[in-house]
């Protein structure tokens, strides 16, 4: 129905989430839900999901991830 005179229409809200955020370092896919689709993310994040990693044991960045700069390197040997 039209709104009163002189009162602005009521715009319908449209429903958005994600199903979690990546990591800025990250690559991969944000699933994003719309409408009815938000109530249907958590069935498609249930699934296993699986990670490939490079590390470097035994640095240390003053960022604390690889775009910084190493401060300090330890024997690792052990590990």
């Amino acid at each position: 129905p039209p709104a009163a005179p002189g009162r602005r229409a009521k715009k319908p809200r449209l429903k958005v989430g994600h199903g979690g955020t990546l990591d800025p370092l990250a690559t991969g896919m944000l699933v994003i839900g719309v409408g009815h689709g938000c109530r249907a993310l958590q069935g498609y994040l249930t699934g296993s999901k699986a990670y490939r990693a490079r590390m470097a044991f035994g640095a240390e960045t003053d960022s604390q991830d690889v775009t910084g700069a190493t401060v300090r390197v330890a024997p690792c040997e052990h590990v």
